[in-house]
């Protein structure tokens, strides 16, 4: 389904990002070098294909370390936005964004005291859920990929600041050096899954200052020991959020404004 698709990656990240984000010119032929490219592409997931298919690769991975699951809703949901990785219509990759109301976030349970402590502050609320990175992939492009959009989508369209993710204490440490998130709050069972975890935290200003710094650059990875080089640059970054713009205006408003109901089908944790 071209219509739904945001970008288009290559799986190397030396070469330069072909953009599918532009309105494509009635008649042009691409060059042959475009055509000839390993290309990944990040899209909504819309269509009840394209969330089955995320769901299975959610349950495939989950299910590999013991996680219980369930699957994603048929539809996208008013406080959730799925967006999925497809190499050749195949699903590698996927995240769900959800978006805080007065309905709350799915961390709330088990950490209700830390979620209520950033709200008194005057945080916005968000949270990525139900990432899954296929296990013959693994790609840091794949993941540095879905997590800029799905960043896109939660701060620079909806002006969310503060990002939370519930972790299997043992990747603590990945998310701390290779993303910048902070611990936010002591281990503690998570039901939907009935596996430890913790509440990690990322202010968004951060991530973008990282990106201003990095972003665009896969050739400082291994010095900066960080996942952002591998993140889109600045300008890849600012034409992504002008096609949203116009393909998707009603992404783009207040969090404060935002009313919805909780997904009921939330179950895992990264």
């Amino acid at each position: 389904m071209p219509g739904d698709t945001i970008i288009g990656v290559p799986f190397e990240p030396h070469h330069p990002l072909r953009s599918l984000i532009q309105d494509a010119t009635p008649g042009e032929v691409p060059q042959i070098d475009e055509v000839s490219r390993r290309l990944f592409k990040i899209r909504s997931a819309n269509s009840m294909g394209q969330r089955s298919s995320a769901s299975i690769l959610i349950n495939r991975m989950y299910a590999s370390r013991g996680y219980l699951t369930t699957p994603l809703a048929a539809q996208q949901l008013p406080t959730r936005i799925t967006l999925m990785a497809s190499d050749a219509e195949v699903t590698i990759g996927t995240i769900t964004i959800g978006f805080d109301s007065p309905a709350g976030l799915n961390a709330d349970d088990p950490f209700e005291i830390e979620t209520a402590a950033l709200r008194a502050a005057g945080r916005n609320l968000c949270e990525f859920t139900k990432l899954a990175i296929d296990s013959v992939v693994r790609s840091k492009r794949v993941l540095a990929s879905l997590f800029h959009v799905a960043y896109i989508y939660a701060h620079r369209m909806m002006g969310f600041n503060d990002l939370l993710i519930e972790v299997n204490p043992r990747h603590r440490r990945y998310y701390e050096r290779m993303l910048g998130f902070e611990v936010r709050g002591p281990q503690r069972v998570n039901p939907r899954v009935n596996a430890p975890s913790v509440l990690l935290c990322l202010n968004f200003e951060y991530a973008h200052a990282q990106i201003e710094l990095y972003g665009g650059k896969p050739e400082l990875a291994e010095a900066t020991r960080s996942l952002y080089p591998y993140f889109f640059s600045v300008s890849e970054e600012a034409s992504i959020v002008g096609r949203l713009l116009r393909t998707q205006p009603d992404a783009a408003y207040s969090p404060r404004a935002f009313d919805g109901t909780p997904d009921p089908t939330f179950d895992t944790e990264f």
